[in-house]
């Protein structure tokens, strides 16, 4: 759960349910992607809230599993361009305190990728079991495999188990996308292009960077392709990143991109396609930054804005 600043003052914090993979999730699913979300819901009045806000957007609730622990907290700081800082409360927290059993051993039918994001992938008990259903699936072939490893410095533990963890992640995903913080934990001594081809020689089959008001490149079997940030009024970043996954993911469900053979599947990207995907993303996260919170846009607000959903190309 987020807890925001108010135009109140500091003094007056407000309660909007969020997460990096739960941002990710409303957002694929308010631009038409069918969506279900696997997360432990806390037993408090923000887990009650969290569960009432995946409703209402739609997604499939069979993922979303009662937890006897609290809601992990995360207070928000902003600062004068809108650029969240974030005090993470998670001490026995239910998000990540995944048990045996829990996770499922076979996915539904139908399903066409996975992704798995932040903190949920650092924190035990639940990391090993998350990384064993990684392992599990890539092994299999059957789905596609996204992983944005949102790096949270403060609260991933040892920072060297945490870069070897991230990076063997990255080798077992189809598509990683990740910031330019983060590819600087986890490539110090390279600029955000060198790292990202360093990202892509582990095995992924297309590598994305956000780079805030710098825009967003990537790279895909030895081709490179940037994009500038729309110009956007920013009043918090707050779940920009995760918008913009979300709307990865989106582009490439409406292509058939996603599913079996999923590293042929990204492989046909040219820079047409690699261009206007993340045009497409980058449009969705800069209605996200206009709005307080994690709100993404729908497919009829981007419309209505003038943005196009991308060509259906590549």
């Amino acid at each position: 759960m987020d807890l925001l600043p108010t135009a109140h003052g500091a003094d007056v914090l407000r309660a909007a349910p969020g997460g990096g993979p739960a941002n990710t999730a409303v957002a694929a699913a308010r631009l038409g992607t069918p969506t279900r979300l696997l997360a432990r819901i806390g037993a408090d009045g923000f887990g009650a809230l969290i569960r009432e806000r995946l409703l209402g957007e739609g997604l499939d609730p069979s993922g979303l599993l009662a937890a006897e622990e609290p809601t992990a907290l995360a207070l928000a700081t902003l600062g004068p361009d809108g650029s969240a800082r974030y005090d993470f409360r998670m001490d026995d927290a239910a998000d990540w305190r995944w048990r045996p059993g829990e996770l499922p051993e076979e996915l539904e039918p139908g399903v066409r990728a996975v992704h798995a994001a932040s903190i949920a992938l650092f924190r035990e008990p639940g990391a090993t079991m998350i990384e064993a259903l990684l392992r599990r699936e890539h092994g299999r072939g059957q789905v596609t495999l996204t992983l944005d490893p949102n790096i949270r410095r403060d609260v991933i533990g040892d920072p060297e188990n945490a870069r070897a963890l991230a990076l063997r992640h990255a080798a077992q995903a189809h598509l990683v996308k990740a910031s330019d913080e983060d590819l600087a934990f986890l490539y110090p001594d390279l600029s955000p292009v060198r790292a990202a081809h360093a990202v892509a020689a582990l095995g992924p089959a297309l590598v994305v960077v956000t780079m805030g008001g710098d825009g967003a490149l990537a790279v895909s079997h030895g081709r490179e392709v940037s994009v500038a940030a729309p110009r956007a009024e920013v009043a918090d970043t707050v779940g920009a990143g995760d918008s913009f996954m979300g709307a990865l993911l989106n582009w490439l469900d409406r292509r058939d991109l996603l599913g079996e053979r999923p590293r042929a599947r990204l492989a046909g990207l040219d820079e047409a396609a690699l261009a206007d995907l993340l045009g497409f993303a980058a449009s969705v996260a800069a209605v996200t930054v206009t709005r307080e919170g994690a709100d993404p846009p729908t497919m009829d607000e981007l419309a209505d804005r003038g943005e196009e959903p991308g060509e259906l190309v590549g």
